[in-house]
């Protein structure tokens, strides 16, 4: 690929992220100005800069952490359907976070991320057979580990009372809301590094989509690369689903978008996917506190309609190549 196809998608998707950003938070049902806001002038201040400016980047690095994921798990699996929460990391995570409701916790976040790391070792030590990973085994674990999930998930919901039973529904919807500065910090701590990683093998992962033998064929360590996505793709599953709850097709609608506009190589995809998903996100989420303000609907079911249509569509479109 010449520079120029290189980096212009690129360069377009970041303008795109930047827009968004910029734009986003100046949005609401109560009018502020930008050049109050940095005036220090009240309440311009604290709806920017507390409500309002928190809520956009943490949907930034959500949604760019869930497209990511997406775009590493369809390569992975070598299944267009595929995404973040296929692989069983992000019911762990609700799982951890419905019994941490359940029993009253203040950390549900860190309960959440308990129960994302133990699913993450449990499929991994169901789906490594020997020094071998097969990424067919790797997706029946997965799925496995989400049907056990949802039915804890019921039974815990039908022990719960009234008050519990609520936050849990409103829990697994997904949504987003204004979080500490702090908190978005050690989310792009780790999510932004995760995803350079992630991005650095962009080559092994165009090789691994042919498939398993043409990629050991060509140097690659089937095993070893695909034991890294799945511990770099549940990683960024289980912190994003930590803070925010499940959000489902972010991580089917943005990539395939983006294969469908530039094309499946990764070291495009892969970028594009994480500055195209954030934008959208941030997008999805001030559409769901505005179009029906006062009322906020929840982001998750905001993507979920969205990615609905999408998701038939798509399936409709690939039944042929799905063998279907």
């Amino acid at each position: 690929m010449k520079s120029s196809g290189f980096f212009g998608p690129i360069a377009g998707s970041l303008g795109l992220l930047i827009l968004v950003t910029v734009i986003a938070p100046l949005i609401g049902s109560t009018h502020i100005e930008l050049r109050r806001a940095f005036a220090h002038v009240s309440p311009d201040f604290e709806i920017f800069f507390y409500a309002r400016l928190p809520r956009v980047v943490l949907a930034l690095i959500a949604g760019g952490a869930l497209s990511m994921t997406g775009v590493l798990f369809q390569c992975m699996l070598r299944d267009p359907l595929a995404e973040p929460y296929t692989l069983g990391v992000s019911s762990g995570a609700s799982v951890g976070a419905v019994l941490g409701i359940c029993f009253g916790m203040r950390a549900i976040g860190v309960v959440s991320l308990a129960g994302a790391a133990l699913v993450l070792l449990i499929v991994l030590g169901v789906a490594v057979e020997g020094r071998r990973l097969s990424s067919f085994t790797l997706m029946l674990t997965g799925v496995t580990m989400n049907s056990m999930a949802f039915a804890i998930i019921m039974f815990l919901h039908n022990l719960a009372g009234f008050s519990q039973s609520f936050a849990i529904s409103r829990w697994l919807m997904g949504g987003l809301d204004a979080v500490e500065y702090s908190t978005l910090g050690w989310l792009a701590a780790v999510v932004v590094p995760v995803c350079v990683a992630v991005t650095v093998r962009a080559r092994e992962w165009n090789l691994l989509s042919v498939g398993e033998d043409w990629a050991e064929s060509r140097g690659v360590s089937v095993t070893t690369l695909t034991t890294f996505g799945y511990i770099a793709g549940s990683i960024l599953t289980g912190l994003v689903t930590a803070l925010t709850g499940p959000i489902a097709f972010v991580g089917l609608i943005v990539p395939h978008a983006l294969r469908l506009r530039f094309g499946a190589d990764h070291r495009v995809l892969m970028p594009c996917s994480l500055l195209v998903g954030g934008a959208f996100l941030a997008m999805c989420d001030t559409l769901s506190r505005t179009v029906m303000a006062p009322t906020e609907i929840p982001v998750g079911v905001l993507t979920a309609l969205a990615g609905g249509p999408f998701f038939f569509w798509l399936l409709r479109s690939r039944r042929s190549s799905l063998g279907l």
